[in-house]
């Protein structure tokens, strides 16, 4: 197929490292696997394509400084918002001039809080459109950030999820969100939880005979990623047997707090951070962990899938979770092999216990290490993520196994 990938997000670097920025590489990744043709339509490609991803063709649409913002502050958030919407009204000219080319078979855009253009076009023009959903942004920009404008974001999340042919959310909660604007017939919206690439993350020598035991966690460095949770749990570890080491893997906001969290405690010769890493670098991260932990605090309405979970699982790494969201579901499913061990979110006493005692069992250990990977490999490679969209789109693709 032609396939042209929409990504507007200016909180998205499609090349960066970024777990959302992972997420668009590892669907560009798997379209060319597939062997179709892809183009990138981005304002913010970040860094150059990697090697694996040279054959993308990227489009690239005017940056901030290149829209006019009505007179207004450039600085101000109600600017950004008046130049996000001119941004993704200019999606439509390098749509028609790609389908002009030669046609377009599929529309596949990320949505973004004034992403409307893509689907419209594709609806349009008779199209096929897919629009994947990863979080309830208004709500997301409200909470955390700023937003002027929520009368539009909200129109523009009704017009973006009525006008897709087909719209995948990452979770439950994303899909109950999308079905509360109206727009979208109820057959339209599905819920696909987010994958992992399996060739790249895959176990290591398992590190039995070593003198430590490592905790790790990737990700950015934000509150709702609860890590400074972790680093107190690792501090009662620690006071308790000195071979204990945590690794933190990526950057971020709280890195500050963090820092002050580990200077307080007395930890700094037991806990690395490594600061932003490299996507291609990740796996490599995680063969030095014994144990993966995903520590998210206690979140009302909990939408996340998160990435790190199955990436720790396709390393074979045994992991430990808090109990919000998807996550009970994924690790501790009701019909299947158990793949990892949840503890009351918020609990940094329940968070250390858990660990302890895993350390203590390496059978357990091993058995959920085997689960995790299993599993992986089975259902949740982006293969069959993508599989498994396209089907729902009713769009051509290539079986799996003539890959």
């Amino acid at each position: 197929m032609r396939v042209v990938y929409v990504c507007t997000d200016e909180g998205v670097p499609t090349f960066g490292t970024k777990g959302s920025s992972v997420h668009v590489q590892a669907m560009l990744s798997q379209f060319l696997d597939r062997g179709d043709e892809v183009h990138l339509v981005t304002s913010r490609p970040g860094s150059p394509p990697p090697g694996h991803l040279s054959r993308v063709r990227v489009h690239l649409l005017p940056g901030p400084e290149k829209v006019d913002v009505a007179g207004l502050d450039p600085r101000e958030p109600a600017a950004r918002e008046v130049a996000a919407r001119a941004r993704d009204a200019q999606v439509a000219l390098t749509l028609a001039r790609l389908h002009a080319e030669t046609p377009v078979d599929l529309v596949y855009e990320r949505y973004a809080l004034w992403g409307r253009t893509a689907t419209a076009w594709a609806r349009a023009n008779g199209v096929c459109s897919i629009l994947e959903v990863n979080s309830p942004l208004p709500e997301e920009q409200t909470r955390h950030r700023v937003l002027v404008d929520r009368v539009a974001a909200i129109d523009v999340a009704y017009a973006a999820t009525g006008q897709a042919n087909v719209v995948i959310c990452v979770s439950d909660r994303v899909a109950d969100w999308v079905r509360t604007l109206g727009a979208a017939s109820p057959d339209a919206v599905h819920t696909v939880p987010n994958g992992v690439d399996t060739r790249r993350f895959s176990p290591s020598v398992w590190r039995r005979d070593l003198p430590t035991f490592t905790l790790g966690f990737v990700g950015t460095l934000k509150p709702w990623h609860g890590v400074e949770d972790l680093v107190r749990a690792f501090g009662i570890l620690h006071a308790g047997d000195p071979s204990y080491r945590l690794l933190l893997v990526g950057d971020g906001p709280e890195r500050a707090r963090i820092d002050q969290v580990i200077a307080d405690l007395e930890l700094d010769g037991a806990v690395e951070l490594t600061g932003a890493v490299e996507p291609v670098d990740i796996p490599r991260q995680l063969t030095r962990m014994d144990l993966a932990v995903a520590p998210y605090p206690p979140l009302e309405g909990f939408y996340f899938s998160p990435l790190k979970v199955y990436e720790y699982l396709a390393a074979g790494l045994p992991v430990v979770a808090s109990d919000v969201g998807t996550l009970p579901g994924l690790l501790v499913p009701p019909d299947a092999a158990q793949l990892g061990v949840v503890y009351p979110a918020g609990s940094v006493h329940q968070l250390a216990a858990t660990v302890s005692r895993l350390r203590q069992d390496p059978t357990t250990r091993v058995r959920l290490s085997t689960e995790g990977r299993k599993a992986m490999v089975a259902r949740h490679d982006w293969k069959h993520v993508l599989d498994h969209v396209l089907d729902l789109a009713g769009v051509g693709h290539v079986p799996s196994q003539l890959r």
